[in-house]
């Protein structure tokens, strides 16, 4: 099967060059691999310009929903695969994708983070672990797709194209899954399916956090779905990690790949995550 990598990007300069450099080595070499530009304002097209096996779309429209349809419609693979711009994929990625849709039911999947840039990341992943085989097991039926490491036929994106929600303050990778299951396709979650990102996320201030970490269980709510109660347990996880989770991301020191007194407090400029789900005109 043919496999598409799309990759909507808003100011992502500084992380673009791993994840494309991965790309360049996978086993199995994707179809093509579409950078969609939502409006960056850095050197993010230069990045994307030296390798020249990535297509560059433009979608002026703000929003990570709107740069993601714009890639995912124009791709002409049998799956379609989505990541971040901080994604770095193992040598095998697309094998795995290749292998995990030998299963013709597979209408779309996510698979498990595994989080750098931060000290004690082997127990931050297993944590991380954890906690979506926990929610597979209690939201049979309505398996959440994660967009940093995710994939989809082509054929369930069309079909479901049509009913997805186009607004902000919803996690637009959940909203596929739940289009998509709603028309009875099967969105898994699997364990072959590995992409490194970078522990960014929570490099911003509390209630920010928090408010993105709500739009979880908020966007199942938009849609009526009870199981949602069950990621309360994650928003607690993040309610109490957020501090710890911080001091690890700052205080870690890249060159010693450890944590670091005096990295923690040395000024350094932060790089957080735009929100995705604010982001959106």
């Amino acid at each position: 099967m043919n496999v598409s990598i799309v990759i909507p990007v808003y100011n992502e300069a500084s992380q673009l060059d791993a994840c494309l450099s991965a790309i360049a080595k996978q086993s199995i070499k994707p179809l093509e691999v579409i950078v969609v530009d939502n409006n960056s304002t850095d050197n993010s097209l230069a990045v994307a310009r030296c390798y020249d096996f990535v297509k560059i779309l433009n979608e002026p429209l703000q929003g990570v929903i709107h740069a993601r349809t714009t890639g995912f419609d124009a791709a002409r693979g049998d799956i379609i695969a989505r990541i971040d711009a901080d994604s770095v994929l193992p040598i095998d990625w697309v094998q795995s994708v290749n292998e995990v849709f030998q299963d013709d039911e597979v209408q779309a999947t996510s698979g498990l983070a595994n989080y750098y840039g931060l000290a004690g990341a082997d127990f931050v992943n297993a944590i991380d672990l954890f906690f979506r085989r926990r929610l597979e097991r209690q939201m049979a039926g309505a398996v959440y797709l994660w967009g940093a490491n995710m994939a989809i036929r082509k054929s369930a994106w069309m079909l479901i194209r049509p009913s997805l929600c186009i607004k902000g303050d919803l996690h637009e990778d959940f909203d596929i899954a739940i289009h998509l299951q709603r028309n009875g396709g099967l969105v898994t979650f699997d364990e072959r399916l590995v992409a490194s990102v970078s522990s960014r996320r929570i490099d911003v201030n509390y209630l920010d956090f928090m408010k993105y970490v709500m739009v979880s269980p908020k966007t199942y709510a938009m849609h009526g779905i009870k199981s949602r109660w069950h990621m309360y347990s994650v928003v607690m996880l993040c309610a109490v990690a957020y501090a710890p989770g911080r001091i690890l991301h700052r205080g870690y020191d890249a060159q010693q790949n450890s944590f670091s007194l005096r990295q923690l407090f040395t000024a350094k400029p932060a790089i957080p995550r735009v929100d995705p789900t604010a982001n959106v005109a």
